[in-house]
């Protein structure tokens, strides 16, 4: 009997020798709904033109690094990526020119970034969030309903601890659970936010959406939002025990994208949320 299932989708990981890069190939050759098809890092990077499997210390996997991502692309169904601004946003054309979803898990990423990321989201499908996990996803939809329920004698505090080489803060997950507040409250969070204190800064602003960041050891990831108003507190939390939580949502992304119509979506949709 010849076997006629279809091919696994072909999914191609940018910055594939990152944390989360290594953690989506662990993943993806690991996953019996989809075949990891490609590898790419920046130009000059030591592993370009080296087998991916070699460079991570293991056997050959067959699958080259490249620098090349037009080539990278072709034929394949997804780009995951967690790398840096910067090369999120060159890539988004590329993968849109490639018939290729791009599932994006960078953080840091400007206003300016985010405006580029939607235009180039017209030719194709970006599925873009600060974090990919189930629970977290969760967390953003409870934080929203909780600002709702609650007037401003709640003050909102949002408190993220990550590992020491972390660049960016506020995380880009304290960031949506920021919008998720402001949404729930009907404010402006650009209005509302207020990112750290430091020295003489006067009593707190009624309304005000406050952030705090940790930045020590090999936390994966910590997020609290904080509800305090006079005799009591309401503290939501998620904690990532595993980096692979972010990597298998990843992949849900990439798979839940094929076929899905132009435009840009963040993981509540994914998710069904």
């Amino acid at each position: 009997m010849t076997d006629t299932a279809a091919p696994l989708p072909a999914i191609v990981v940018n910055g594939v020798s990152g944390r989360m890069g290594r953690m989506l190939v662990q993943v993806l050759t690991g996953s019996d709904k989809a075949r990891l098809a490609g590898a790419l890092e920046r130009p000059g990077h030591p592993w370009v033109g080296k087998d991916l499997g070699l460079m991570l210390g293991g056997a050959p996997l067959g699958v080259t690094v490249s620098d090349d991502p037009a080539a990278a692309l072709s034929g394949a169904q997804a780009v995951v990526d967690f790398t840096a601004p910067a090369a999120t946003v060159a890539l988004a054309p590329v993968a849109m020119a490639a018939g290729c979803a791009h599932v994006i898990g960078t953080t840091g990423l400007s206003k300016d970034d985010i405006a580029a990321i939607g235009a180039a989201a017209k030719q194709g499908v970006i599925v873009r969030a600060g974090n990919m996990s189930l629970g977290v996803n969760l967390l953003v939809a409870l934080t929203r309903k909780v600002a709702a329920a609650l007037d401003a004698d709640y003050d909102i505090e949002i408190v993220e601890s990550h590992h020491r080489h972390k660049v960016d803060a506020p995380s880009g997950t304290a960031l949506m659970l920021g919008q998720a507040a402001a949404e729930g409250r009907g404010v402006s969070l650009d209005e509302a936010a207020v990112r750290g204190r430091d020295g003489i800064t006067g009593p707190r602003e009624r309304g005000s959406i406050g952030f705090s960041a940790i930045r020590a050891g090999d936390y994966i990831g910590e997020h609290d939002v904080i509800f305090a108003a006079d005799g009591e507190r309401i503290i939501l939390r998620h904690v990532a025990s595993d980096r692979g939580v972010f990597a298998r949502g990843a992949v849900k992304a990439a798979l839940w994208a094929q076929g899905q119509a132009k435009g840009e979506y963040d993981m509540a949709a994914v998710l069904g949320l």
